[in-house]
């Protein structure tokens, strides 16, 4: 029976992988550690933009004066959520037009509207940052693992020529430590994957809140506009 003498462990593999290899290693780890904050900061800032915004509803659908509500913004802007500033870009406008002598309602309305649109994708390009960097992460991650792999693959193939018997205990370390690579790949890869899913999905479904607002505060705009 044979019998493998050499260390295989973990940490041996690395420190005895070829540089092209290490290189390869380094670079996904680098790339995991960054997606890993990225992740963390995506769900704390989801988390606080659903919070916000569900507390902001109560306020605008409880009630009250819109023009008191918008006068109060001014009092937390440093704590107003992404609905918030929606709200308070239709409603500057809004009340910018209405100032203007010979604006009528319809124009009114569309100042009010776009002004909302524009707050509305800005607020949307800042829960997006980063996303893109997971979903890179996430599609190319396992293929430079990969390449680390054969890579490493070849050199323990190579080093058999200078082998007068080729033997499972001469090649098995160097498959190993090319292994060891595509691992790291799939452990950059797989948790920035689920991530961005999961983060796409609770963007949109704040998306359609922020856009089902605009048009339910549109109409009450229309409204008061007559």
């Amino acid at each position: 029976m044979m019998t493998v003498t050499q260390d295989l462990s973990f940490i041996t593999l690395i420190t005895n992988a070829s540089i092209i290899v290490q290189i390869v290693m380094a670079m996904l780890l680098c790339v995991s550690l960054m997606s890993w904050n990225y992740i963390f900061r995506k769900r704390f800032a989801i988390k606080k933009a659903r919070i916000q915004t569900e507390k902001f509803e109560r306020e605008f659908w409880s009630g009250g004066s819109l023009n008191e509500l918008y006068k109060s913004l001014d009092h937390r802007r440093e704590q107003s959520g992404a609905l918030e500033r929606i709200f308070g870009a239709g409603m500057n406008e809004f009340h910018k037009n209405r100032a203007t002598a010979g604006t009528d309602s319809a124009a009114m309305l569309d100042g009010a509207r776009r002004a909302m649109r524009a707050a509305y994708q800005r607020e949307m390009d800042a829960l997006d940052s980063h996303l893109s960097f997971l979903a890179s992460v996430g599609s190319v991650s396992p293929y430079v693992g990969l390449f680390g792999t054969v890579w490493g693959i070849m050199n323990a193939f190579r080093g058999l020529a200078n082998v007068q018997q080729a033997t499972l205990a001469a090649v098995a370390p160097g498959i190993a430590e090319a292994l060891v690579a595509t691992a790291i790949g799939l452990f950059a890869a797989i948790p920035a994957l689920v991530a961005y899913n999961s983060c796409t999905h609770d963007i949109d479904r704040l998306a359609i809140r922020f856009e089902s607002f605009v048009e339910e505060f549109s109409n009450i705009l229309q409204r008061q506009g007559r």
